[in-house]
C-alpha cells in the first residue's frame, strides 16, 4: 500500500492532545490593544536588581561563555546549598544532590521523567500552575486532579489526597504558596501530607519557586519537615523573588538516586544552563536580599489593595497569603470565568486570566496578578468595578422592599 507524499506521519497522541496554556491567550490580545492594563502575566514588574546584571556583564567582559558543569557552576550550587541550610535547615551535598536547571519548569520536567512509568498516577491539587499536568502527561503519567475550594482557601487536605489515591499513584505535587490562588499550606498540614505520602509510599515533588513571597507566618519547606527529606523533591530558582524571570535559572535538591536519574536526563537534552545566566545567580545569592525585601514588602501594600479593591466591587476575594495573585469568585455577575475575562478585556482594556486555566475548581473564578504598580492597579480596580456593576443582574428585592416602593 502506498502513502501519498503529501500525508505526513501522524504526531504523538500525547503532544496533539495537549491543550495550549490558558495564559497566553489574554497576554497576546492584551499585546494587540492599546491602552491595556495587564493583569494576567505572573512576572515581577521590577528590574533585576543591579548589582546582579552587573554579575553578568562583567562575566561577558572576562569572556565566560563556554559550557559549564552539567550540574552547575560549584560556586553557585554551594550557594544554593548554604541558603537552604541557613533559610530552612535543609541539607544537600553540593556533588550530587544538587542540579542547575532552566528555571523550575524544566525541573519539574526532569522529575516527572525521573519518576514515572507508563500509567503511573500523580495527585495535582487543583486550581494549579498550568504545566503540571501536562508535564505528567508528557512523562507518561495520568495526572489526576485534586479540587480545593475558596471555602478552604484553597488548601489540600489528606482526606481529599487519599479519596483519589490508587495502587497506580506515585506521586503528589505541592505547589505552594499557590499560582494562582496565593495558598500557602499550614506547617501542621503538611506534617500530615507527609506521614500520608510515607504510608502509602509516594513521592512528594514540591514547588517552592513562591517561597520568599510569604507574607503571613513562615514558609516550611516540605522536605525540612520529619521522613520527608528521602521522598521529596525540591524545586526553586530565581525568577520571582529576585526578578529574574528570562534569566531562566532554577534548582532541583533531592537525595542522590533521585538526582542522579535527572541529571542523565538534562545532561542528555540540555547540557546546562547558560554561564551568563548562572553568574548572576551567584550574585543574587551573594547581595540580593535587601532587594528581595523591598520587593515582598511592595507586594504586600499591592495585596491588601487589590484584594480590598476587588471586595468592594463585589467579587468575593480571600486574602491570599503568598505569591502575588488573586483568585476572586466572579459567580455573582453570572458569567462564566472565559466570558468575564473575554469582555473585561474587549470592553474595560483590563487583562485577567480565567480560572478554568488552572483546572478544576477555577471555574467562578479569574486569577489577577498584582505584579504591577499601584497606580495601574487602582485604575484596573476602577474599571473592574464599573464592569461588575454594568455585568451582574439587578439583585432581587424582597415583597417588602417592593410594598415600600409602592
Amino acid at each position: 500500500m502506498s502513502i501519498e507524499a503529501n500525508h505526513p506521519p501522524t504526531l504523538s497522541r500525547i503532544a496533539r492532545d495537549l491543550p495550549p496554556s490558558g495564559i497566553r491567550k489574554f497576554f497576546d490580545i492584551a499585546a494587540q490593544m492599546q491602552d491595556v492594563i495587564s493583569l494576567s502575566v505572573g512576572e515581577p514588574d521590577f528590574a533585576t536588581p543591579w548589582a546582579v546584571r552587573e554579575a553578568a556583564i562583567y562575566s561577558l567582559e572576562r569572556g565566560q561563555t563556554a559550557y559549564t558543569s552539567n550540574f552547575g557552576i560549584l560556586e553557585l550550587r554551594k550557594l544554593i546549598a548554604k541558603h537552604l541550610e541557613d533559610l530552612y535547615g535543609l541539607h544537600y551535598r553540593v556533588d550530587d544532590e544538587i542540579l542547575v536547571t532552566v528555571g523550575v519548569s524544566e525541573g519539574m520536567d526532569l522529575a516527572m521523567r525521573a519518576i514515572l512509568d507508563p500509567g503511573d498516577e500523580v495527585l495535582v491539587p487543583e486550581p494549579c500552575y498550568v504545566s503540571y499536568k501536562p508535564c505528567v502527561s508528557l512523562a507518561g503519567g495520568v495526572p489526576v486532579g485534586v479540587e480545593t475550594r475558596m471555602e478552604d482557601e484553597f488548601r489540600v487536605s489528606v482526606a481529599q489526597l487519599e479519596a483519589a489515591t490508587t495502587s497506580r499513584t506515585k506521586a503528589i505535587v505541592l505547589g505552594f504558596p499557590s499560582n494562582p490562588t496565593g495558598a500557602t499550606m499550614p506547617r501542621e498540614e503538611l506534617v500530615k501530607i507527609v506521614e500520608f505520602a510515607r504510608r502509602r509510599n509516594l513521592y512528594i515533588i514540591s514547588d517552592e519557586i513562591y517561597d520568599r513571597l510569604t507574607y503571613d507566618g513562615v514558609h516550611t519547606s516540605v522536605a525540612s519537615l520529619p521522613g520527608a527529606w528521602e521522598r521529596t523533591i525540591l524545586l526553586n530558582g530565581f525568577s520571582k523573588a529576585y526578578a529574574m524571570t528570562g534569566w531562566r535559572v532554577g534548582y532541583v535538591c533531592a537525595p542522590a538516586p533521585i538526582l542522579n536519574a535527572m541529571y542523565k536526563i538534562h545532561a542528555y537534552t540540555i547540557m546546562c544552563v547558560p554561564t551568563t545566566s548562572q553568574k548572576a545567580a551567584i550574585e543574587a545569592l551573594r547581595s540580593g536580599e535587601a532587594a528581595v525585601r523591598d520587593m515582598v514588602g511592595q507586594y504586600n501594600q499591592r495585596r491588601r489593595l487589590i484584594v480590598d479593591g476587588l471586595n468592594a466591587a463585589g467579587l468575593d476575594c480571600h486574602m491570599p497569603h503568598g505569591a502575588f495573585y488573586a483568585f476572586p469568585s466572579i459567580r455573582r455577575t453570572g458569567l462564566t470565568s472565559e466570558e468575564f475575562a473575554t469582555r473585561l478585556i474587549m470592553e474595560e482594556h483590563v487583562a485577567v486570566v480565567p480560572g478554568t486555566a488552572f483546572g478544576q475548581g477555577g471555574e467562578g473564578h479569574i486569577r489577577i496578578s498584582y505584579a504591577t504598580s499601584l497606580e495601574k492597579i487602582e485604575e484596573a480596580l476602577r474599571r473592574i468595578h464599573r464592569f461588575v456593576e454594568r455585568v451582574s443582574p439587578a439583585p432581587r428585592r424582597t415583597e417588602r422592599e417592593l410594598a415600600v416602593s409602592r
